[in-house]
């Protein structure tokens, strides 16, 4: 800028400003959208903006009306416009992990919509074990999407969910996934898209938002002692890629229907995953038979060129990205090299219209060529339908659904109100706003801290004790003294983004500097109950906690959300009776001698490797998948269950003349085998609440079996001595089964034992 102009007066500047927020305001309350007939009466003659055509017919018209640069502009996430066509610029990237995000560029909050409910973390709102809420929340963001996408403030793509399985307690992103187990990712993978996506006149084609599993697949290390994503080549073998990493991505598609996926930054067993068409082409498009468009993760096409040196020249990247099968790329990568690439016969233009073909057959599904959106089945949704209170329920419901109760010393929790007359709040966590979204967030409609949450019940005095969470040096006399005067004391420590988070794996499993020095401080000069909230996504070593007699009570809130407080303060008094389970296992410091980058799922006896995740890991843990306590005692009484399933075999199968261990689960004698377990549940407590019931099994020791696996699981909700039976449906094919070293699906034969609870079950799988 020249500084000798002189600067335009006060009435300029505000002349302009005024001039910009009438267009801004303007803009913002116009969706973005395609075949506008009521402007131009000539798009009608276009097949391509007939409503009344199938997808497939609408999209063919389309494409072949395009040149190839018309094409190339729409194979990157800031899709360009076709103005001789109607067709305008579309930006692809918004995020909605647990809320409508402002991450990606194609969702704003403005003075129309300055907020969005912000639900709990999503490691969180997973400990609650409840399918029904996992899609009820889906269902809610989807809809403030639409209200935000009528006024112009987001797109119609989102990238969510994450589905990674959360190998490893470092990983800076753990917060961001559903935990360490294949069926729980799974089926939250799937429910969360089914709330996102599904239309609510019923109509299978069309879709109300559009969902993205990612980042598929084997990815979970993102920056740990210098190893970042970008170089990581993850070495899996076959066996643990088929039953721990791809799962989640299978019932994605399969059974959420999702229409997207997103290939991650990482190498899978030497090949980039966004240029491998075993994984996209072989798997996602050919095996799973996606509806819908498979995209990169941000930049990693440069990655592949800049990082991983996977070719020579960026035409040969564009070239291998799309005869892969990739159909998007966020980022300008195919935009740039891509002609270049068809013009060196490096890649026909036919793999350039598949890949536009599956963008544009997405957004019509979303309705985007179907005209004013206002006049179709959203339409009338806007800023009254963002950040209502029942959506606002929802997100202190479903904190209060997720938190789970680690420890509790008898006369500990739930708190009374009435016989407190003074709580102290202690600790770095205790009154932070931002802390409690996680990433991955958007503005939420309001906060409710947990000092606010707690304040609103009884007198408190508050003390941070530490300066952040990092906490250098503990403040010790200050916290100390009003926790020597009062009658019970919250201690509300743990991490924040600044210790884990995306690219930022953790080092250690401790809390951070000297949070220990004050937990233990404080409860050593405490006269009443201390309970000790942690606030993180991964697990902490706490072991000092839960064996200091001190230390009364422990719970783990995750990020709780926007209503974090109060969900927190419903429990602490006993106003919501805990269900939550831990939906990943906690170790101690020790576990930290593993190399993080090993990807092998089952322990080594040579090495001394102990493997990964409760289903694996041979050692000692702090608290373990599926702990939790309740206010309230839930027993268990098996009611039906058989002691013997037979697999009928051909009469000349290799296993009726020889000993086998294991039989396919593909084959025709083992279809549409199941059985039902009938359980009795009792709730023998004072207290109503609801209760996770958990089937697990322990199968057979062959293949590298998991020691423990989870079948299923159900929430019931049980008044004080209330009883109700609870039924699972196993499939042995599909429930029983492992993979082998060489990834193909067994069915081990011999003993399996199926655990609920502490009940025990034998159950011989013969032929």
């Amino acid at each position: 800028m020249a500084t000798k102009n002189r600067a335009p007066s006060v009435f300029a500047i505000l002349a302009i400003f005024m001039l910009w927020q009438n267009t801004n305001v303007l803009a913002q309350n116009s969706p973005v959208f395609a075949c506008d007939i009521d402007k131009n009466p000539g798009l009608k003659n276009f097949s391509f903006c007939d409503s009344s055509l199938d997808v497939q017919t609408r999209v063919d018209d389309l494409v072949k009306r395009l040149t190839l640069q018309e094409k190339i502009v729409n194979l990157v996430d800031n899709a360009g416009s076709i103005d001789r066509l109607g067709i305008p610029k579309y930006e692809w990237w918004s995020e909605a992990l647990h809320g409508v995000s402002y991450v990606g560029p194609g969702t704003h909050f403005s003075s129309v919509v300055p907020g969005a409910t912000s639900f709990p973390q999503v490691i969180l709102t997973a400990a609650s074990f409840n399918e029904t809420l996992f899609k009820t929340i889906g269902k809610v963001v989807s809809t403030e999407a639409r209200a935000m996408y009528n006024v112009g403030l987001a797109g119609l793509t989102f990238w969510s969910p994450n589905i990674n399985i959360l190998r490893d307690p470092r990983w800076g992103r753990a917060q961001e996934t559903p935990g360490e187990d294949p069926t729980l990712t799974s089926k939250y993978g799937a429910a969360y898209v089914q709330g996102l996506q599904e239309s609510d006149d019923g109509d299978k084609d069309r879709l109300k938002v559009g969902a993205c599993c990612k980042h598929y697949t084997a990815y979970d290390v993102d920056n740990w002692k210098g190893i970042d994503r970008y170089h990581f080549n993850a070495v899996v073998t076959k066996q643990d890629m088929d039953d721990t990493y791809q799962p989640p991505f299978k019932s994605c598609v399969l059974d959420g229907n999702v229409a997207s996926v997103m290939c991650s930054y990482n190498q899978v067993n030497g090949i980039p995953t966004c240029g491998d068409p075993d994984l996209l082409t072989g798997v996602i498009r050919g095996e799973w038979k996606l509806n819908g468009y498979i995209s990169s993760d941000c930049d990693s096409l440069d990655v592949m060129f800049n990082s991983q040196h996977w070719a020579k020249t960026p035409e040969e990247i564009a070239a291998d990205a799309l005869i892969a099968g990739l159909d998007l790329n966020c980022g300008n990568f195919l935009g740039q090299h891509t002609e270049a690439a068809v013009k060196a016969g490096l890649v026909k233009e036919s793999e350039v219209d598949r890949a536009v073909s599956n963008n544009f057959a997405t957004l019509m599904r979303l309705g985007f060529f179907d005209g004013d959106p206002r006049k179709h089945i959203y339409g009338k949704l806007g800023p009254k339908d963002v950040c209502t209170p029942a959506n606002q329920e929802l997100a202190r419901e479903a904190a209060r659904q997720g938190i789970v109760l680690l420890k509790n010393s008898v006369g500990s929790l739930p708190l009374s109100p009435t016989s407190i007359k003074s709580l102290a709040v202690i600790g770095p966590n205790a009154n932070v706003t931002k802390t409690m979204i996680g990433n991955y967030e958007g503005t939420p409609c309001k906060y409710t801290t947990p000092l606010q949450g707690l304040t609103a019940e009884v007198a408190t005095v508050y003390q941070a004790g530490c300066a952040d969470v990092g906490c250098a040096s503990a403040q010790l006399d200050n916290a100390k003294k009003v926790a020597a005067a009062a009658d019970a004391v919250v201690l509300v420590m743990g991490t924040d983004q600044s210790i884990e988070a995306e690219s930022r794996d953790r080092i250690d499993l401790t809390l951070p500097g000297q949070q220990n020095l004050l937990i233990s401080q404080v409860a050593s000069v405490s006269k009443g109950p201390v309970i000790l909230v942690i606030m993180s996504g991964g697990g902490m070593d706490i072991q000092f906690a839960k064996d200091d007699p001190k230390i009364t009570s422990i719970l783990w809130v995750g990020y709780p959300g926007e209503a974090g407080g109060a969900a927190l303060a419903d429990i602490i008094f006993g106003q919501f009776n805990p269900s939550g389970r831990l939906p990943m296992s906690w170790y101690p410091q020790s576990y930290t001698k593993i190399n993080m980058t090993d990807m092998n799922m089952r322990p080594d006896p040579a090495t001394g490797y102990p493997g990964r995740t409760y289903r694996f890991y041979k050692g000692d843990t702090v608290y373990t998948f599926g702990d939790g306590l309740s206010f309230s005692e839930f027993t268990h009484h098996l009611v039906e269950a058989p002691k013997l399933v037979s697999v009928p075999l051909d009469e000349g199968h290799v296993c009726k003349s020889s000993a086998c261990k294991s039989i396919d689960a593909v084959e025709q004698s083992c279809k549409n085998l199941a059985f039902n377990i009938h359980l009795r549940v009792t709730n023998s407590g004072k207290m109503g609440g609801s209760h996770t019931v958990f089937l697990f099994s322990s199968p057979p020791s062959v293949h590298g079996a998991p020691q423990k696996h989870l079948l299923g699981f159900q929430k019931v909700n049980l008044a004080p001595r209330q009883q109700s039976v609870v039924r699972f449906s196993v499939d042995v094919c599909k429930d029983l089964s492992l993979v082998d070293e060489v990834g193909n699906r067994k069915v081990a034969l011999g003993l399996h034992v199926l655990h609920v609870g502490n009940l025990k079950h034998s159950l011989s799988v013969k032929i």
